[in-house]
């Protein structure tokens, strides 16, 4: 059996909110069939285009944007590039005109109401987050493909393989928690380390390095645009924004130009436990705050978990004098492998495993980068993860809504403040005496996604998301 290969960049992708699975992944599943149109020498025979949504695409695809998404796609447009302020104007100039521009050259008719349909009732055995894009052609013939949103922007098409990068040669397959440490015990690389020596398969030192910075930039300008935005979340559950107010409160009536001078004031509110707490809560309102807008962040490993490890890699710049570019890439490069690690043996799709398959998740990856760039061993770094993660079991996913704002936001605080628990607790321990092992836990979390009621996966069909009263705007 092929094993799975997944990069760095895979695990993080700069996108658009709210959600990985239900904006980032139907938007590239838009792009590919655009392309696929190309590829098959019938894009400039297309007259009319039909989007059918399936299972969680379709109950809760308003409220994550998933027709947004789709409509941008279909358009050319591409969710790294894309303006997000010029959202707003570009859906409505579809939508009020009935044209769409396919592909960014040809227009075409397209009636949203009519053309886009959510399919409560039905699912395909795949995946929950489904999505059939049917191509109708001059000639009276049609084009139709599937599409899978499997979580953390990731898609597959209907019979296609798990991924489209080319197969490399990797001096270290990993599939597995047990095959990293059995890794690292026979080269005494780190964690980080083996990450870079498999990353040299798929490109230069210089160019991993450079994307990983670039990912960083990302995050750091969302959580700075976070701290200080205020207003509402679209949407209609008239969500107040947190972060800037919260950020004004711990900074006082003093205001900085950039990022750099707004982290080393923050240095000088102090090390209390309480302040250090405040400000953990903060970074990761903001990002997800950001994130609900429909503003630019970075899959961490999903988007409705985004807010936890730039909470965590911010906590570790701002007081745990962590500002360093080496320290930061060796943080993401740690992340991403537990990442990955979950995302092979089970999932990082809350349609498919709820909550825990996404705060969870993150809260384990953070817990573990925390603890090498703070001196730890690899079975430590494992540890942290491991405790992490045995602490999200079982969490459902029930947006009110549909919205990935309540309880989605506040969990990521939760998920940021269990990290760095998880972390000192595993640096203050003996990994030789733990009884779970951080495979064992993967495997729980999977067993456990299994078992899991469909209500609590991202459908918005049971808990909070029916039991808390609202009456969102018409559609």
């Amino acid at each position: 059996m092929q094993r799975e290969q997944i990069s760095v960049f895979d695990m993080f992708k700069i996108g658009i909110g709210p959600s990985s699975s239900h904006t980032l992944g139907p938007w590239r599943a838009a792009q590919q069939f655009v392309e696929l149109l190309r590829e098959r020498d019938v894009f400039g025979m297309v007259v009319q285009i039909k989007v059918l949504l399936y299972g969680s695409l379709a109950k809760t695809g308003k409220g994550h944007g998933t027709d947004i998404a789709i409509l941008l796609g279909l358009s050319g447009d591409d969710p790294v590039t894309f303006e997000v302020d010029k959202i707003d104007s570009k859906i409505a100039e579809i939508t009020n005109t009935h044209r769409l521009t396919l592909g960014g050259e040809k227009q075409i008719s397209f009636y949203v109401d009519e053309d886009m349909l959510f399919l409560f009732t039905e699912s395909l055995p795949y995946h929950p987050n489904a999505v059939t894009f049917q191509a109708f052609l001059s000639n009276e013939t049609a084009v139709s493909e599937t599409y899978y949103s499997i979580g953390g922007g990731f898609v597959v098409k209907e019979g296609g393989p798990a991924q489209h990068r080319a197969e490399v040669d990797l001096p270290f397959p990993i599939d597995t928690a047990n095959e990293l440490l059995h890794w690292c015990r026979k080269t005494g690389l780190k964690i980080s380390e083996v990450v870079l020596e498999n990353e040299l398969a798929w490109r230069s030192e210089a160019k991993t390095r450079q994307g990983v910075l670039n990912i960083f930039k990302v995050m750091e300008e969302c959580i700075y645009r976070g701290c200080h935005t205020k207003g509402n979340l679209p949407g209609g559950l008239n969500v107040a924004r947190r972060a800037s107010a919260l950020n004004k409160r711990l900074m006082g009536a003093r205001t900085y130009n950039n990022y750099a001078e707004w982290v080393y004031a923050m240095r000088q509110t102090g090390n209390s436990f309480q302040n250090i707490l405040d400000w953990v809560s903060c970074f990761a309102l903001a990002v997800n705050e950001e994130n609900a807008s429909f503003g630019r962040v970075v899959t961490a490993p999903t988007n409705g978990a985004a807010g936890v490890i730039p909470a965590v890699l911010q906590y570790f710049i701002s007081f745990c004098d962590g500002f360093d570019e080496q320290r930061i890439i060796q943080f993401l490069f740690t992340a991403s492998e537990i990442g990955s690690i979950f995302k092979k043996g089970a999932t990082i799709s809350a349609a498919m495993g709820g909550c825990q398959a996404e705060i969870g998740v993150s809260s384990a990856m953070a817990a573990a980068a925390l603890t090498e760039v703070l001196g730890g061993s690899q079975r430590q770094v494992l540890m942290a993860a491991e405790i992490a993660m045995e602490h999200h079991l079982g969490m459902t996913c029930d947006p009110i809504g549909g919205l990935v704002q309540v309880p989605c936001i506040e969990r990521n605080t939760m998920g940021a403040i269990k990290a760095i628990t998880a972390s000192q607790l595993a640096l203050q321990s003996n990994p030789d005496k733990a009884k779970v092992s951080l495979d064992a836990v993967v495997k729980t979390m999977w067993q456990t996604a299994l078992d899991m009621n469909s209500k609590y996966k991202e459908t918005s069909d049971g808990g909070l998301a029916i039991n808390i009263p609202i009456s969102l705007p018409e559609c």
